[in-house]
């Protein structure tokens, strides 16, 4: 198998855990990048694994995601107030099933992957996604068929 490695940097967003009993239950903010692993048994015509060039749909969904926007999870018990903030005009906000860094990767994989399939007629698939909310700070995602076969 070959692999090879996108990184996207830059992503200001704000979000909050509301399930924490500590300072994440407040809406608090962290520069995101996200790094995708690409994988493939069989290169293509240039001999790459994914051609990066091709991704601009990809760096522009990732950023409507998460480039100035406000991430709430979908079963936030404050919901319809931060939907009238963006009726209000006073956020953009994206609604998840879970905004922490764990969620976040599945939830970018989950749409890369399908994306990147359909691109590259099944050649690719992406084999994890990390999501960085800081220095410190990331989860990462794992193809469920990948992880089990390493264990």
């Amino acid at each position: 198998m070959f692999r090879s490695t996108k990184t996207f940097h830059f992503l200001p967003c704000a979000h909050r855990q509301w399930r924490d009993e500590g300072h994440c239950r407040f809406v608090h903010g962290y520069d995101r990048s996200v790094h995708l692993v690409f994988e493939c048994s069989e290169l293509d015509d240039k001999m790459w694994v994914m051609d990066f060039g091709g991704l601009k749909p990809i760096k522009a969904w990732l950023e409507d995601l998460f480039d100035h926007t406000l991430l709430i999870n979908e079963d936030d018990p404050e919901l319809e107030f931060f939907q009238e903030m963006e009726k209000r005009d006073l956020c953009r906000l994206r609604v998840m099933p879970n905004v922490g860094m764990e969620g976040s990767a599945k939830y970018v994989f989950e749409y890369i992957d399908q994306w990147v399939k359909k691109e590259t007629d099944n050649r690719v698939s992406l084999y994890s996604v990390e999501c960085r909310e800081n220095e410190k700070n990331s989860a990462i995602f794992i193809r469920p068929e990948a992880s089990s076969s390493q264990k």
